[in-house]
């Protein structure tokens, strides 16, 4: 990781989430190396030599505007990147936030990790003023498909004919309200994403 002071957006026991910086670019391609199976079952290939840079240039089209991106690095007591997300707030929409990449360390899978960070990584997210999560998941990317949907997510609509890397997917759009307000509220700021009829 970076020798400059990190930004911490919050503790989760074990683990520190961090706000990544463009210092962090050779550690976060490192780890996307060392855990290519995200890259493999969304892309359908390894991670590209400039996966990170990518991570932190990529954003949504212009109209689906947001007010800021977290590249986030889960890291833990040695230092190491064992996790990172990226976080989009307030998009298409006040309060709406999205998950765009969530990925915890192959060595992690089955202990727990994945499901405990992600539970902090939305408690921040709410404390932050967030009323709705939303994310995008591969369909046929089963690990994946269970984890949000055991974590509370709800599926409000498929999208096909979606291109990442060398392959063509439909993707499920997933919601969870985090607040009082639920999904009815949801669809009525995001149209983009109501059932088709």
């Amino acid at each position: 990781m970076t020798t400059q002071v990190p930004e911490i957006l919050f503790n989760a026991t074990d683990f520190e989430a961090r706000k990544l910086t463009e210092a962090d670019l050779p550690a976060l391609q490192d780890f996307f190396v060392a855990n290519p199976e995200y890259f493999l079952a969304v892309n359908g290939m390894l991670p590209r030599p400039d996966e990170a840079k990518q991570e932190f240039e990529d954003r949504p089209p212009p109209d689906m505007p947001f007010d800021e991106v977290y590249v986030i690095g889960f890291v833990d007591r040695t230092e190491h990147l064992v996790g990172m997300a990226t976080v989009l707030s307030n998009l298409i929409a006040p309060h709406v936030w999205h998950i765009g990449t969530f990925i915890v360390a192959t060595s992690l899978h089955g202990t727990g990790a994945a499901g405990f960070l992600y539970d902090r990584l939305e408690e921040w997210t709410k404390e932050e003023g967030a009323h709705w999560l939303r994310l995008g998941a591969v369909t046929g990317n089963l690990k994946a498909e269970r984890f949000w949907e055991k974590v509370g997510y709800k599926e409000i609509r498929r999208r096909t004919g979606v291109q990442l890397g060398s392959m063509t997917h439909t993707i499920r759009v997933f919601v969870k309200p985090l607040c009082m307000f639920g999904l009815p509220e949801y669809l009525s700021l995001v149209v983009r994403d109501q059932p088709e009829l």
